[in-house]
C-alpha cells in the first residue's frame, strides 16, 4: 500500500508545544521565524475577556468573550491555561488545541513559567522549551541595549528573568539564545525531531509493514 506523501512531512499525531523563556531572551523572535518556517505548527489563539481594541478581529487576535463565559469554560476544564492580566483575564482554550492535534497539526504557546506549568498538569502530553540567554549578564546587557526601558523597569526585568529561570529544571529542551542564527536552528530542530516521533507517526508504520 502506498504512503501517501502527506505523511512523510506531517505527522498523524501533532505535538503540543509550550516555549517559555524571560522577557530580552529572544523567545518571540524564534517562535515567529519557527512558525513561518514549519508550515504543520500553528500559533494559538487566546481567549480573553477584555473587549476588542481598534483593527482586532474575533478569532484570529483572540477569542473574545464574557467573564461569565470564561468563568465556565475553566470550572468546565475548558482551559489549558489561564491567568488575570490588568484586571482582564487570559487563557488558551481546550477544545480548539485538541482538534488540531488529533488533524496531524501541532500547536505552538508562548507563556511564562507559571502558565507552562499549568499546561503540563492539563496536557501530559505536552512538549515544553525552555529557551535561555547565555548567561544573566548577557540578557542584562541585552536589555540595557534595547534602550527602551528605564534602569527601574531593567532591574525588575532581570529580577523576573531569575524567577523563570529556577524552572528550568522542569522542561524537555533548553536552547540557548547566543547567537541568533544557531538558536533557530537549535529551536527548529528540536520542534522538527518531535514531530518525527515514531508515535506520532501510525500511517508510516503500518505502511511499512510495522
Amino acid at each position: 500500500m502506498p504512503i501517501p506523501p502527506a505523511a512523510w512531512t506531517s505527522p498523524d499525531i501533532g505535538a503540543l508545544f509550550v516555549v517559555t523563556g524571560a522577557s530580552g531572551t529572544g523567545k518571540t523572535t524564534l517562535v515567529k521565524a519557527a512558525l513561518a518556517a514549519i508550515p504543520s505548527i500553528r500559533w494559538s489563539v487566546s481567549a480573553t475577556t477584555r473587549p476588542p481594541r481598534k483593527g482586532e478581529v474575533d478569532g484570529k487576535d483572540y477569542h473574545f468573550v464574557s467573564r461569565e463565559r470564561f468563568a465556565e469554560q475553566v470550572v468546565d476544564g475548558g482551559m489549558l491555561e489561564c491567568a488575570e492580566v490588568y484586571g482582564n483575564r487570559y487563557g488558551t482554550p481546550r477544545a480548539p488545541v485538541d482538534a488540531a492535534l488529533a488533524e496531524g497539526d501541532s500547536i505552538l504557546l508562548e507563556i511564562d513559567l507559571q502558565g507552562a506549568r499549568q499546561v503540563k498538569a492539563a496536557a501530559p502530553h505536552a512538549v515544553l522549551v525552555f529557551v535561555l540567554p547565555p548567561s544573566i549578564d548577557a540578557l542584562e546587557q541585552r536589555l540595557r541595549g534595547r534602550a527602551t526601558d528605564s534602569a527601574e523597569v531593567i532591574t525588575r526585568r532581570v529580577d523576573e528573568a531569575r524567577l523563570q529561570l529556577q524552572g528550568v529544571g522542569e522542561f524537555d529542551y533548553l536552547v540557548v539564545n547566543d547567537v541568533l542564527d544557531h538558536a533557530h536552528d537549535r529551536f527548529q530542530a528540536v520542534l522538527l525531531a518531535e514531530l518525527q516521533r515514531r508515535e506520532r507517526r501510525p500511517s508510516l508504520v503500518s505502511g511499512f509493514g510495522g
